[in-house]
């Protein structure tokens, strides 16, 4: 399965992005029990992050996104790549 990235940026205060967390938490957590290999983070300056995953295609990365918590309730906005793997 191919790889992919949400690169984020927020655009809401902190306060209405954090009640938001524990549920973006819970459905990375959904995403590796699927298979997914889901990692999340943020950056170290304040204002954004990434989401790294496996899909089968990128339809499925874009169903994928649009169920993250973060998204549906427009506390970022992203980009959505295929990483295309060169080194392991």
């Amino acid at each position: 399965m191919p790889w992919f990235v949400k690169i984020e940026k927020g655009v809401v205060n902190k306060a209405t992005f954090d009640q938001f967390v524990p549920a973006h938490v819970a459905y990375v957590k959904d995403l590796i029990a699927q298979g997914h290999a889901a990692k999340s983070g943020y950056w170290a300056e304040f204002g954004g992050g990434m989401l790294l995953f496996r899909a089968s295609s990128l339809d499925e990365a874009r169903a994928i996104v649009a169920a993250d918590p973060l998204i549906k309730n427009h506390c970022v906005e992203y980009e959505l790549h295929e990483w295309r793997v060169v080194v392991e």
